[in-house]
């Protein structure tokens, strides 16, 4: 359950990097309110996840999953550049991250 948890996390701190670059600047007040509702939302998930994943193997995969989800929203809906040797690490990034969840204990 805790690895549902951390997944999720990963899953709203690209929805919130997402809303954050649509508030433009926190300009936009809808977008800021979620931007704000949705990283509180990642942040109490991971601290759920945290009190079975080691600390460092639970940032680790979150910040992963933020940061593959947020350059694949980046290159789907903004516009940013789909490389091949972009697309290449952030696949190894997710290889990495698969890495981490079958060495971890408890995993």
């Amino acid at each position: 359950m805790y690895w549902v948890y951390l997944i999720l996390a990963g899953c709203f701190e690209c929805a919130f990097t997402t809303c954050l670059k649509l508030s433009e600047g926190l300009t936009k007040l809808g977008w800021s309110a979620a931007f704000v509702l949705l990283s509180i939302v990642s942040f109490g998930l991971l601290t759920l996840a945290a009190q079975k994943i080691p600390l460092g193997t639970a940032y680790a995969v979150w910040t992963g999953i933020g940061a593959f989800g947020t350059a694949a929203v980046g290159i789907i809906w903004f516009n940013d550049p789909a490389t091949l040797w972009r697309l290449f690490f952030l696949s190894t990034l997710i290889c990495s991250l698969i890495g981490l969840k079958l060495v971890s204990p408890g995993g």
